[in-house]
């Protein structure tokens, strides 16, 4: 059984209208390995998943699971075989509690709700990733409804777990402890293959690689073997740029300026915003790191005017210093505010819409509307040149949005946010899921904006991102903020302190000294 594979997917092939997806794609996994499937967006990675976990049909090719070959019609037959995916977009019922939505998946294996309530406490406590079962998932952060899935995974008897970009909403603490899960799982006989855009975590944890490229495999190498650079180079090939240096910025007149905001919780599981100080100035990038679940929700949907404060002046934009807190989203955005929010499908974009009705819904307000009609051609022209100038990968702008990779859609929502030349830009997660080649593209688009004198807002859980273009960098934790320093003067072990809601006295003078440093 040991010179057995576990899984062995070989000549797979899937063709969609104007794309071949996969392209005679040989993969092999063994018992008890983790195994990185990699790729830029739109290479194939989640198709081939897709049709391994019975989402969709291959149109050539055959899957052998312990030796045998198998046909997986459907999701319940993959998971029969032992087979778990955690995708990247989540599969999960916002109404419905934390303990219904994984008895929908075990069913018969769920046995009574307070006994699977139990199970998933005992589960997810076990590995580093608490969840209360009664909460219902429209009270979770993103990070938090990660957990749901992976958990939801470790109660099947599994053999082989999918995991595509696990790691983009977690801390580096939850990483740590993820990857030990994984560990003692493939200790333990499991398999896991490891999608993920984080090359140095594919160099950290993975035995074994396979390479695709334009739904073709294009090399398989042992990732402890190489570099996260010259894996990329694997990835991408020689002709694309896999990094850049992001200058520092001190930024001009302040264009955004919270004055002690403060909001109450309106539900149960929701933060409140506690006395939050915080100066966005032009030309310079503030970044916001944070746990999932602590408040970074409530403070963007405050500044985007999702959640309106009639009688608050805490918000103000601009040189008038004008309060925005009783304003809708339209007229924020008519103050020069743009916003890339954190749930692509969804917020974001909607799944059914195609690409040039995605572009219309946040740019309708510059010049493509007139007397009431839509002008077409412009919106279609600026799909297109959204598609072409951020390589979204698509057939074409008639495609929905539901049909991009996450990675994809996510350069199009960026790209539309940033075309329309905000004076404020307010960002959540902004590579979320999007390959290396697509990261620098963003980033390279974003330090334009704000050279361009553009003030920038990120929020994200990526620390090396944060790192890498902010300006000042902060933390949030239990809707409490930090002081904010300049990357180079904050050790990753006080951003994380931060992180934990430690925001002592000597940061906060060290933190005034600078700004009015700066200031001068």
């Amino acid at each position: 059984m040991s010179n057995v594979k576990r899984l062995a997917m070989q000549g797979i092939t899937k063709a969609y209208p104007g794309c071949i997806a996969n392209d005679q794609v040989f993969l092999e996994i063994k018992h008890g390995e983790i195994h990185a499937l990699l790729g830029e967006n739109g290479a194939g990675k989640s198709t081939l998943m897709k049709m391994l976990y019975g989402v969709v049909k291959p149109d050539a090719g055959t899957i052998t699971w312990n030796g045998k070959q198998v046909t997986i019609s459907q999701p319940s037959v993959a998971r029969g075989l032992g087979i778990g995916m955690v995708f990247q977009h989540f599969s999960l019922f916002e109404t419905l509690t934390v303990t219904e939505n994984i008895a929908l998946v075990l069913g018969d294996q769920a046995g009574n709700t307070k006994t699977l309530a139990a199970r998933i406490k005992k589960t997810s406590e076990r590995y580093g990733m608490p969840l209360d079962p009664d909460r219902r998932i429209s009270s979770l952060s993103t990070g938090e409804r990660q957990r749901v899935e992976i958990v939801r995974c470790l109660l099947l008897n599994l053999q082989l777990l999918i995991l595509d970009e696990p790691t983009s909403v977690l801390t580096p603490q939850e990483v740590q402890n993820l990857f030990k899960t994984l560990k003692q799982l493939t200790s333990e006989g499991c398999s896991v293959l490891f999608i993920s855009h984080k090359l140095h975590e594919v160099t950290e944890l993975c035995d074994s690689a396979t390479i695709l490229r334009a739904g073709k495999v294009t090399g398989h190498c042992n990732p402890k073997q190489e570099t996260s650079e010259s894996i990329a180079r694997m990835m991408v090939g020689d002709d694309i740029a896999i990094d850049n240096d992001c200058q520092r910025a001190v930024g001009g007149d302040v264009f955004a300026r919270i004055n002690n905001l403060s909001t109450t919780a309106k539900g149960q599981f929701d933060i409140a915003l506690k006395n939050i100080n915080l100066e966005v100035k032009r030309g310079e990038i503030v970044g916001i790191a944070g746990i999932a679940g602590n408040g970074q929700e409530e403070l963007l949907k405050a500044l985007s005017g999702e959640d309106i404060h009639p009688k608050s002046t805490a918000i103000t934009f601009g040189n008038t210093n004008q309060a925005v807190d009783s304003l809708d989203p339209l007229q924020r955005r008519r103050l020069g505010l743009s916003f890339v929010p954190e749930d692509r499908l969804g917020r974001g974009a909607v799944p059914d819409m195609d690409l040039c009705d995605n572009a219309l819904l946040t740019s309708f307000d510059s010049g493509l509307v007139k007397n009431g009609f839509l002008i077409k051609s412009k919106i279609v022209e600026l799909a297109d040149k959204i598609i072409k100038q951020y390589k979204v990968k698509t057939p074409g702008n008639h495609n929905t949005a539901a049909s991009l990779s996450g990675g994809n859609l996510q350069k199009f929502i960026v790209g539309r946010e940033i075309d329309q030349n905000p004076q404020f830009l307010i960002m959540s997660h902004p590579t979320w899921g999007v390959d290396i080649g697509a990261q620098v593209a963003i980033h390279e688009a974003i330090l334009t904006l704000r050279d361009a004198g553009c003030a920038i807002l990120i929020v994200s859980e990526d620390l090396d991102e944060l790192y890498k273009i902010s300006d000042r960098l902060g933390a949030i934790c239990d809707g409490s903020i930090s002081p904010f320093l300049p990357p180079e003067d904050l050790p990753v072990v006080k951003l994380g302190q931060w992180m934990a809601g430690d925001f002592d006295t000597e940061s906060t003078q060290i933190n005034s000294t600078i700004g009015a440093a700066h200031n001068d």
